[in-house]
């Protein structure tokens, strides 16, 4: 590391990351790899909670391929409500559940969705992003990375829960975030719950044809996967 690039903030670093011409993965993987050098602390407390996460099997249960989406009402940037059944009476959509508009990591993501967006589009399809904040938040993830389409604010991770992606962060975790991320301003609770990231990409008739997800936050799925999916 450069003395440079020691002085640089995490999000200076965001920024900087965020700009190269890469695929998501990659970006997820060159954030990683600065947060390791930096914070190698944190990123092994990560490690232990991926390890927790797996050896529990968190998310097993949470609809596969071939079963019924579970329908959802929940309220988008703007207060109003949507639900599943009306996003699929125009085709395909990929549910993607989020951590919230703080995690650099989901605002990468976030913004690989949005430039495939018009791309799944063209399918006639439509992409969806579920997150545990409050709708102010939900609005400015929306608005910062000029996201195309719907930002769903899943309040007290009820939805998640549902399907078995909501996991409680621990105590280590949340000793380590306390004071760098206001969980209960974001989200109106003091829970410290938060949901594995996923997608799910439905068909027209409610059921899953793909489940795509990894209780490793920091890998994400590859655009090209879901697009495949998408047309599949």
């Amino acid at each position: 590391m450069t003395a440079d690039a020691a002085g640089e903030s995490l999000d200076d670093v965001f920024m900087r990351v965020r700009d190269l011409d890469a695929s998501l993965g990659e970006h997820l993987h060159a954030f990683a790899e600065e947060v390791r050098q930096r914070r190698p602390e944190f990123s092994a407390a990560v490690d232990r909670l991926v390890e927790r996460l797996r050896q529990s099997g968190a998310g097993d249960t949470a609809p596969r391929e071939g079963e019924p989406m579970p329908p959802f009402v929940l309220p988008d940037e703007s207060g109003r409500q949507v639900s599943l059944d009306e996003l699929l009476t125009t085709g395909p959509i990929a549910v993607t559940f989020h951590r919230g508009h703080w995690c650099p990591y989901c605002r990468i993501s976030i913004n690989a969705l949005a430039q495939a967006h018009k791309h799944v589009s063209a399918d006639g399809g439509q992409i969806v992003a579920i997150i545990p904040d409050r709708q102010q938040f939900a609005a400015d993830l929306k608005a910062q990375s000029q996201v195309p389409f719907p930002i769903l604010t899943d309040m007290d991770n009820g939805y998640a829960l549902s399907l078995n992606l909501a996991i409680w962060v621990g105590a280590e975790m949340q000793k380590m975030m306390e004071g760098h991320r206001d969980l209960p301003t974001f989200q109106g609770n003091n829970s410290w719950i938060l949901p594995i990231p996923a997608t799910f990409v439905v068909g027209r008739d409610g059921l899953v044809r793909a489940r795509l997800m990894d209780p490793d936050y920091r890998k994400r799925t590859s655009i090209s996967d879901m697009l495949a999916a998408m047309r599949s």
